[in-house]
């Protein structure tokens, strides 16, 4: 993440009619130690299985030369000479797109037969300095690459997308001649002036709906659209348990009151403290939403007020299953994985003091102390949701 904005990816696809698999390929890294956000959009010839395991193949070594720090060049050549080439049309069966972001927001597109990627500053599309390269692959066959760079500022959007997009409604209705890029750009700055922080997973939905639409609702062809969104980050704090030392409890509270951004407290004890030092009562209510857990209380200034270990384990519990198709509830753990999913950097304080109902041998097995819990929900942050995760133990 950069020290002024962050990288919101976001992606949708539909597969071709009939088919369950898609044989468009969306892979996204973000090399932490580099302060690097890698993005690959690769569509295999066809459709189906066979499409799939080759634009796998394609934007997986894509992704990995990438994090190698190799040329453009050697990049496209290596991919070019892996892959098998059609007998017949003479041309390989995957494309690809490549976006490499570095720290400072330098970046870098690689597009070999995708549409065009798209670049939106100050709701206008830019026009980046495209270098053509010709490689010369093992089949004698020269193929032609595209590569730009530019520097990446706050509220920028790079939209890049496969040929099921601009060819969608192909041969019928409005677009005889498919959708194309055109129309493709003029939906994209109609809706980020109407929403302009629209997120990235919306927008691309938004494009790849429209797609489906012009395709009366029978795909064609596998379409995907990626969106990149530089902004502000979204900041969450999660506080659960007491300091190790009581004369900490100020110090606690300083922090919980001086974030910027959403704030949640998980534990009786944690929010009292908060509400003692900071002078802020806490209402407490009846609303039990879910039947396993405690209610939520309501304190001026933090947005939600939750019981501890149970809520942090049920939460933990939910983030490990959490997929596309999950439907999330209205209960307390509900409520924390919903900002958790909004936020992009989520900020946690675990206190250490040890409570003497947690070590009671008779309470079930999954009553873990809130330490493993909060370590837990950290390591499906990172490694799941992708996100920027800080944990301190006071």
């Amino acid at each position: 993440m950069s020290d002024s904005f962050y990288i919101e990816v976001g992606s949708a696809q539909r597969s071709h009619v009939g088919e369950r698999i898609c044989g468009d390929i969306f892979l996204s890294e973000k090399i932490k130690e580099e302060g690097r956000t890698v993005v690959v959009l690769s569509d295999g010839m066809g459709h189906g299985v066979k499409a799939n395991l080759l634009a796998t193949l394609t934007a997986t070594m894509a992704l990995n030369f990438t994090k190698e720090h190799k040329d453009a060049q050697k990049i496209a050549e290596i991919i070019m000479n892996t892959l098998p080439v059609c007998s017949e049309r003479k041309i390989s069966y995957a494309t690809f797109t490549i976006i490499d972001i570095e720290k400072a927001g330098q970046t870098t597109i690689l597009n070999y037969d995708n549409p065009d990627p798209l670049h939106v500053r100050e709701n206008e599309l830019m026009k980046p300095d495209w270098q053509k390269m010709t490689i010369e692959a093992d089949d004698q066959t020269p193929k032609e690459i595209t590569a730009c760079t530019f520097k990446l500022l706050k509220e920028d959007r790079i939209v890049i997308m496969s040929d099921g997009i601009t060819q969608s409604g192909l041969g019928k209705g409005r677009y005889l001649l498919g959708w194309g890029l055109e129309n493709v750009e003029e939906m994209l700055l109609t809706q980020i002036k109407d929403q302009p922080d629209v997120s990235a997973s919306k927008l691309s939905s938004l494009l790849v709906n429209k797609a489906h639409a012009n395709d009366e609702y029978q795909a064609k062809d596998d379409t995907s659209v990626v969106v990149v969104y530089c902004r502000e980050p979204r900041r969450l704090l999660i506080s659960s348990g007491p300091p190790f030392e009581k004369d900490k409890d100020k110090e606690l509270a300083s922090l919980v009151r001086d974030f910027e951004g959403k704030k949640i407290l998980c534990g009786g004890t944690t929010a009292d403290i908060v509400s003692r030092e900071l002078k802020i009562p806490i209402d407490d209510t009846l609303e039990f939403e879910d039947p396993d857990l405690p209610p939520v209380a309501y304190m001026k200034g933090i947005d939600l007020v939750t019981e501890g270990i149970l809520t942090l384990s049920k939460t933990a519990g939910l983030l490990e299953q959490y997929g596309p198709d999950s439907d999330l509830g209205k209960g307390p753990a509900d409520l924390i994985v919903r900002e958790i999913l909004e936020s992009d950097e989520i900020h946690l304080i675990a206190g250490t003091a040890i409570n003497v109902a947690h070590q009671d041998p008779n309470l079930p097995v999954e009553l873990e102390i809130r330490r493993s819990v909060i370590k837990k929900i950290v390591n499906i942050l990172e490694q799941k949701l992708l996100k920027e995760v800080t944990l301190r133990f006071i």
